[in-house]
This record gives structure tokens, C-alpha cells and sequence, in this order.
């Protein structure tokens, strides 16, 4: 039986995937360079999965390989950050490149390949949540702080503007606007972080049980129900009462040694950090975002004129922010950023609206 001569379209399809997954495969590779351990490992064993895609194209392809062809846009631009970069912005395009794979429905790729980008998305995406809970404390503040100025911001120089005040009015209620809520969230998140903090520290267990389990009364005490009270089964706890009141001088069990209890240290990634590092950080963050719908202002624009184009760079900020949080949950940029556009100019859009009937109304 003849080989069967592929179609046009099917050399352009399959050098195509040919020059994707060349370009996958190096990318994995450039984030290898930039760890070690088992995340290096990890990446080197994805990368040489994609080289066994390769060669199911390069197999199919035959002698109409040709000239190798430029990846995707979405692979250069992996590529690029990749090399330049690594971080968890670029795993996060990674995971969302893996699942948005074609293999799946097409005839020409096995159900092997198939199956494989899918585990491939599982892989990267454990490996991007790693990043994520680094940057989720932070992140969360920053992304909350600059959309909270921006939105918050803009509302009040809209809806001032939409009373016919002059412009000046205008710049000075958006420059009360940002310090008054630049303040507030520096305070609350100072009082927030140092609450918590005074909480977890209330709720840390002491080393009472040393000092004061040799002098207790061994027939009438308590320090049993300190452990219990503490998450210990019964045995664990008369067991441990017993070494604190000096009967026990043996090391029977490590779980329930004689030497000071060792608490866990909480996990860096979810450390509280400083109350008023918290707090200045959110400042900031909050006046970053409230100092740009005012800008116009500051340059002397007046009228309905400053009014948009105060719009259209919160909107642009807005997109920004939309698409890092999409960029980083493995979703769509796009739709995020215009998530965050909706959300911003509505409530813009709502201040602005009551601004010109509180006008008519007292006529100002």
C-alpha cells in the first residue's frame, strides 16, 4: 500500500506544533537554569517530554520538515520571559499554554500526547502555586491597595466633577480623597496586622508547666488538663504531666519527651510580617492608585476633557492589574483586565450620575 501523501495543510499544522514544542522544550529548560533540586528535575523531565513530541511530528513530517518555522506568539513571548526572567509569571503562562493544548482533538496526535499535556498543566501548575503562595500575602495587598485608589479615587473626582464644581475643587477633594484613604488603610492595616499578631500571641502556649510541675501537688493538679487542652489524648497527657512533676527520667517516647515542648515556627509564607511594614505598604500601594485619576487636574486641565482622560488612565491601570491577576491565576489576561475595567468605571459611572442630581438638586 502507498504511503499516503499529506495534505498542505497538515505540513503547515504539523510544523507548526513541530516549532511549538521545540519552543516549550526550552523554555522548560531556561526556568531548569534558574533552580536546582527537584524543581530542576522536574523541568528537565518536561522538557524531555516535549522532545518525544517532537519526534512524533518530525516522524509525520518525513522529508516535508523543512526549515524550521517560528512558534507560536504566545511561545516566543514564554520564550522571552523564560530567558530573561523565570519567575512565576512565567509558569503561570506555562500552565495556561499546557491546557489550552489542541492535542486533544486532533486526529494526528496521540492519545498519549494528549494525556501528557494535561498531567504537563497538573506539573506546572504545582509548581507555579509554590510562587503563588510566596507572592499571595503581598500580591493581595498591592492588587487591593492600587484598585481600591484607583476606583475609590476616580468615583469622588467624577461624581465632584459632575456637580459643576470648578476644577480646582475637584483637584483638591481628589488630593483629600487620596491622603484620607491612603491614611485609612495604613491604619487599618496597622491595627489589622498588629491584632492579629496580639491574638497569636495570646493563644501561644507558655512554659509554665516546667517551673511550676515540680512543685505541684501530685495527688490534686491540673497539668493534665493543660495538655488535654492543648490537643493531647489522655495517655499522651497524664504521660507527659507525669515527666513535668519529676516522675518519669527516661526518654521512653520522643512524642512525649521530658524536654520543652518544640512549637512549630509558622510557615514564612504565611507570616503576618510587621504591623507597620504592613501599613506603609498599603499606603503606598492605595496612593499609587489614587494619584492617577487626579493627574489631569494637576496639569491644569479643565473641564469635561480632564474628566476622560482621568478615565482612560484609570482604565489603563485597571487593565494592568486585571491581566497580572490573570497573568498569575493561569486565566485569560484579557478577560480579567476587563473584569476590573467593568467594576472601576461602573462605580465611576454611579458617583458621576448622583454627582449631577446632587448638582440640580442644590443648584450649584
Amino acid at each position: 500500500m502507498p504511503e499516503r501523501i499529506p495534505s498542505h495543510a497538515e505540513i503547515k499544522r504539523w510544523r507548526q506544533y513541530l516549532a511549538d514544542e521545540r519552543a516549550e522544550a526550552s523554555v522548560y529548560r531556561d526556568l531548569a537554569k534558574r533552580r536546582d533540586g527537584e524543581e530542576k528535575s522536574i523541568l528537565l523531565a518536561l522538557a524531555a517530554a516535549e522532545g518525544r513530541h517532537e519526534k512524533h511530528w518530525l516522524t509525520l513530517l518525513g522529508e516535508h520538515a523543512g526549515p524550521p518555522v517560528r512558534p507560536s506568539l504566545r511561545n516566543q513571548l514564554l520564550g522571552l520571559l523564560a530567558r530573561r526572567f523565570g519567575s512565576v509569571f512565567v509558569l503561570a503562562l506555562a500552565q495556561r499554554s499546557e491546557s489550552r493544548s489542541p492535542y486533544s482533538h486532533d486526529a494526528d496526535a496521540t492519545d498519549a500526547m494528549a494525556a501528557d499535556e494535561a498531567i504537563h498543566e497538573e506539573v506546572v501548575r504545582g509548581l507555579a502555586t509554590r510562587g503563588r503562595i510566596r507572592l499571595s500575602g503581598s500580591f493581595r495587598a498591592a492588587v487591593f491597595g492600587a484598585n481600591d485608589g484607583l476606583v475609590s479615587n476616580l468615583s469622588l473626582v467624577a461624581g465632584m466633577a459632575a456637580t459643576g464644581v470648578s476644577s480646582q475643587v475637584v483637584l483638591f477633594s481628589g488630593v483629600a480623597g487620596l491622603l484620607a484613604g491612603a491614611l485609612s488603610m495604613g491604619a487599618g492595616e496597622f491595627v489589622s496586622v498588629r491584632s492579629q499578631r496580639e491574638l497569636l500571641d495570646a493563644s501561644q502556649p507558655t512554659q509554665v508547666t516546667l517551673t511550676a510541675g515540680p512543685s505541684l501537688d501530685v495527688e490534686n493538679n491540673e497539668l493534665v488538663l493543660v495538655y488535654l487542652a492543648r490537643g493531647m489524648s489522655r495517655e499522651a497527657a497524664e504521660h507527659r504531666a507525669a515527666e513535668r512533676m519529676g516522675q518519669f527520667s527516661c526518654d521512653c517516647d520522643p512524642s512525649l519527651s521530658l524536654h520543652p515542648e518544640n512549637f512549630e515556627e509558622p510557615d514564612e509564607h504565611e507570616s503576618l510580617g510587621t504591623a507597620w511594614g504592613a501599613a506603609g505598604s498599603s499606603f503606598c500601594f492605595f496612593a499609587s492608585g489614587a494619584i492617577i485619576p487626579i493627574i489631569p487636574f494637576l496639569f491644569g486641565m479643565t473641564g469635561i476633557g480632564s474628566l476622560v482622560l482621568a478615565c482612560v488612565l484609570v482604565g489603563i491601570a485597571l487593565m494592568g492589574t486585571g491581566a497580572v491577576v490573570g497573568l498569575l491565576s493561569g486565566a485569560s489576561p484579557l478577560w480579567r483586565g476587563l473584569r476590573q475595567l467593568a467594576i472601576g468605571m461602573g462605580a465611576a459611572a454611579a458617583t458621576y450620575l448622583l454627582g449631577l442630581l446632587f448638582g440640580g438638586v442644590v443648584g450649584i
